[in-house]
């Protein structure tokens, strides 16, 4: 009898006939699901996906996506996956010229991966060269300034100012670091339009809403791949999202609001402090709150002092007995 040529097995033993059909999804952009039928591992290897909004069209995922996803799990496991990994590399190479696009690798209309700064930059300028009412950005700490700072004169700041001249309108968050940063409200005057910013001690990683119907965010480490995504359900949530930080943010700009002190306790210390009771180290504060270790241990000092403690241990406690985190968990 002859086996089954379905009976569990991996991608990097793709049966003939699904590898037939998944060129011809690539070829095509689509399949239909009836075609899928007599080739189930496709979609349970995750090479196939049904598309948004149409069940019975299913979608290829892009050789390079299906090709890394593979690989990631292949780098950490023994010497035989690492020989899987010649077999998967192998099996996609000849596939990449169907995929359409070298800079950027779709995995369906509502999500794409975009690789490369270049890349990137021009998605961004592409989509905000449609939007018209609102673009709502998470700006975090790390390597702001100087970014911003060298895109003030160039494409970021034209492709900005091109926005406000179509009455739209900017809302940004940033961490509350960048309260005493020039730069910031010299970027945002210089623009000239409708730009509102507000800071939270703690905000996510970078994040671009565009007229609630386009998202862009990081999906890796170092920013040089991005996510754009288009899904109406992902984006409604990301949105809102924005709008719960917003809502408990402070302002900065054009009128900035400065939060009052609790019992001789600064709000950059209410901040430190609520991270301490967690339990977590100076580099994990310093790093959360967008600031050098040094200058984090010079804040923890000062709080120290003003609540009388004399060890770690003690600041703790203090600081729970001292009522500043319930006045912070309070605050609107």
């Amino acid at each position: 009898m002859t086996p089954d040529p379905h009976a569990e097995h991996g991608v990097e033993d793709l049966c003939a006939a699904g590898a037939e059909l998944y060129r011809r999804a690539l070829g095509h952009g689509h399949v239909s699901a009836q075609d899928a039928t007599g080739v189930p591992c496709l979609l349970a290897l995750g090479l196939l996906h049904p598309a948004p909004g149409d069940p019975g069209r299913l979608e290829p995922v892009a050789p390079a996506v299906a090709l890394d996803r593979l690989l990631r799990g292949a780098r950490v496991g023994i010497a035989d996956e690492w020989r899987r990994q010649e077999r998967l590399a192998e099996l996609f190479a000849p596939l990449m010229h169907l995929a359409p696009d070298t800079g950027t690798v779709p995995s369906s209309p509502a999500l794409r991966l975009l690789s490369g700064t270049r890349r990137i930059n021009q998605a961004i300028g592409e989509a905000m060269a449609q939007a018209r009412e609102e673009i709502l950005c998470i700006q975090p700490h790390a390597g702001m300034v100087g970014e911003r700072g060298t895109a003030a004169g160039s494409v970021a700041y034209e492709r900005d100012k091109a926005f406000l001249d179509r009455g739209g309108r900017f809302r940004t968050l940033y961490q509350h670091t960048l309260f005493h940063v020039q730069a910031v409200y010299a970027y945002a005057e210089s623009l000239q339009g409708d730009t509102v910013a507000r800071g939270l001690d703690e905000v996510p990683d970078r994040l671009i809403v565009m007229d609630r119907t386009v998202a862009f965010l990081p999906a890796d480490d170092d920013g040089r791949i991005a996510l754009e995504v288009r899904h109406p359900a992902l984006i409604g949530y990301l949105a809102t999202a924005f709008d719960r930080l917003w809502h408990l943010a402070t302002p900065m700009f054009p009128k900035a609001e400065h939060r009052p002190s609790v019992n001789g306790i600064t709000p950059r210390q209410q901040a430190i402090a609520a991270l301490l009771v967690e339990g977590h180290t100076d580099a994990v504060v310093a790093a959360r709150l967008g600031m050098n270790i040094r200058t984090a241990r010079v804040h923890i000092a000062k709080l120290a002092a003003t609540l009388g403690s004399e060890s770690r241990a003690q600041l703790g406690y203090l600081i729970g007995r001292s009522g500043i985190l319930k006045d912070r968990e309070g605050r609107p």
